[in-house]
């Protein structure tokens, strides 16, 4: 079992910057992907980036691509999203995910079996 607990949401205007983090209880973190994902009102939950267990793979959507970053420190748990040069589109709530194996697609919601309570994001023009 693993739980998940983020931080970092918040009303930014367009062009800032974010760090999302994500902390999980649990000896086993570091034998997890994590994944983020993320829900704008109205809309359906959509893949943004994911990280193998060891954090020398990462994946991004093309959306976010050049502009967020994931990353994480097992020492401490925990996996982060770097969100650079924020946009009003990125608004969104977004959620953390662990996966128990790194596979193709990261990008299916159905690959991960824990999730975050979401953090709300909002960037204004």
């Amino acid at each position: 079992q693993v739980q998940l607990v983020q931080s970092g949401g918040g009303l930014v205007q367009a062009g800032a910057s974010l760090r999302l983090s994500c902390a999980a209880s649990g000896r086993t973190f570091s034998s997890y992907a994590m994944g983020w994902f993320r829900q704008a009102p109205g809309k359906e939950r959509e893949f943004v980036a994911a990280i193998s267990w060891s954090g020398g793979t990462t994946y991004y959507a093309d959306s976010v691509k050049g502009r967020f970053s994931t990353s994480r420190d097992n020492a401490k748990n925990t996996v982060y999203l770097q969100t650079n040069s924020l946009k009003p589109e990125d608004t969104a709530v977004y959620y953390c995910a662990a996966a128990r194996s790194w596979g193709h697609p990261m990008s299916s919601r159905t690959r991960y079996d824990y999730w975050g309570q979401g953090t709300q994001v909002t960037v204004s023009s």
